[in-house]
């Protein structure tokens, strides 16, 4: 069984009908939206329609403001054009068709952080076994979407044009902890271990996914793959005998992981 394995694909369309190639089954686990580019200020959802100036100043206050500084510059910015979530759902509906269109039969995908389930298309050759566990070839394959918020956090309430897909804390360990029986855990946030949830360059702590070490330690999957965090001090780290892998940003590196059994 040869399965490549595809995480923060942020719009890259081209590269991901290539990485599909060859495979006998496909995880995607979440990004598939190009919502800010940080690389590329005029690409992305953001640059595209409020121009490069507000893209770069969104990532500088990401990187460096101070709470809910980012949540205000965004609001500000999308009111200078009128109906931005009707804009944003378009542009978000465009790239999903373009995406889910070069998906191949066996795939299984799960939203990251930055996507919207609820615009997914239905797409008969792509499952979506968010919460769930899948027989595939054999191996038992745990999948757990999203990106939990700390605890005590509350969920953005609705409304407004852009609402990431952070889950209450709650929400997400109880996503977890359903989670049984495992040779492969498949998740868009990393387990909770500093060289996998600390990205280099921004400097920054992610947020990693609550409870999955614990998960980790409890089931002792051969292979446990994410992703999420695009520079993350390690590639890969064990925890007791599970390799920990971050399969790659997948927007710049244009490669998938292949996974073999």
């Amino acid at each position: 069984m040869r399965v490549h394995v595809v995480s923060d694909v942020h719009g890259n369309v081209e590269g991901l009908a290539r990485a599909v190639e060859g495979a006998d089954a496909v995880f995607v686990l979440g990004d598939l939206i190009d919502f800010v580019d940080y690389a590329d200020p005029t690409a992305g959802i953001l640059g595209r329609v409020l121009g490069a100036d507000v893209s770069r100043e969104f990532g500088r206050v990401r990187r460096s403001g101070g709470p809910g500084e980012l949540r205000a510059f965004a609001e500000r910015a999308w009111a200078a054009i009128p109906d931005p979530a009707a804009v944003i759902a378009e542009a978000v509906d465009e790239q999903y068709a373009r995406l889910f269109a070069v998906l191949p039969e066996n795939t299984y995908a799960i939203p990251g952080n930055v996507d919207v389930p609820d615009r997914w298309p239905s797409v008969p050759r792509v499952t979506v076994p968010d919460g769930k566990v899948v027989e595939i070839g054999g191996l038992r394959v745990g999948f757990v979407g999203g990106v939990p918020l700390p605890d005590g956090f509350p969920p953005r309430p609705p409304g407004g044009p852009w609402r990431p897909h952070l889950l209450p804390a709650q929400e997400y360990r109880a996503a977890v902890d359903a989670i049984t029986d495992i040779d492969v855990l498949c998740t868009h946030a990393p387990p909770e271990v500093p060289l996998l949830h600390y990205d280099r360059v921004t400097g920054r702590r992610e947020l990693p996914g609550l409870g999955l070490r614990a998960l980790i330690a409890r089931e002792r999957p051969r292979t446990a793959l994410f992703g999420h965090v695009h520079q993350p001090l390690a590639q890969r780290a064990r925890v007791g005998a599970t390799e920990c892998v971050n399969v790659g940003h997948f927007r710049r590196t244009g490669q998938a992981y292949v996974l073999r059994w």
